[in-house]
């Protein structure tokens, strides 16, 4: 396999057809794992596609990866979801191209919200903590009960119900863009530019 020849990319409408194979990998994963991957149905995958809030992975046609946004509570969240990688393309640093990929796009399209993801996977906890999220308890992740009835496919869901929705086997982790280091001006290199030749002129230190 030639990484090169992979793209992860903003899904189209085009990619629709992927779903149920979409489906089956995120099934088959949560076998694997004997973990919650919480079950999705072909039109809900083809629905967060055609909408624009999906990344696909693709080696020539073939599907090979994916995730999706969802947004909550009017704007406020967006979720991270549903990250998969075909087994034979694993360990290749495909799971995080995806997943820098998703997190642009839900930059793009919500810049003021909070980004949160729950998972069980260690990779994906690691990769996260690198994009700047932190572990956080469920109670500051979205109220929508929307939300929380999709865990009602993952098997772990009869655990997060006897613990009142407070904790699970997933970790809670949380992506604040109003705690993101403010970036460097566009201005700072004329400043800059104007501050050493203030120096020179005036014989400044």
């Amino acid at each position: 396999m030639n990484n090169n020849s992979i793209s992860v990319i903003f899904a189209e409408p085009v990619h629709a057809e992927h779903a149920q194979r979409i489906c089956d990998l995120i099934y088959e994963s949560a076998l694997q794992r004997g973990t919650g991957i919480a079950k999705r149905s072909p039109e809900y995958i083809a629905a967060k596609i055609t909408g624009g809030k999906a990344v696909v992975a693709l080696d020539g046609d073939k599907l090979i990866g994916f995730s999706y946004i969802e947004c909550w509570e009017h704007g406020d969240f967006v979720a991270t979801s549903g990250l998969i990688v075909d087994p034979e393309y694993r360990h290749m640093g495909l799971a995080e191209r995806i997943k820098r990929r998703t997190f642009e796009l839900a930059r793009r399209r919500f810049p003021y919200a909070k980004l949160f993801s729950i998972t069980t996977s260690l990779p994906v906890m690691k990769l996260n903590s690198r994009m700047g999220y932190v572990p956080v308890t469920f109670s500051e992740l979205t109220d929508d009960e929307e939300f929380w009835r999709g865990c009602q496919g993952c098997c772990n869901y009869d655990i997060l119900q006897r613990n009142k929705r407070r904790m699970c086997l997933c970790t809670g982790m949380l992506y604040d863009p109003a705690k993101e280091q403010p970036r460097h001006s566009r201005l700072a290199p004329y400043r800059m530019y104007l501050k050493n030749t203030l120096k020179k002129v005036f014989h400044l230190k």
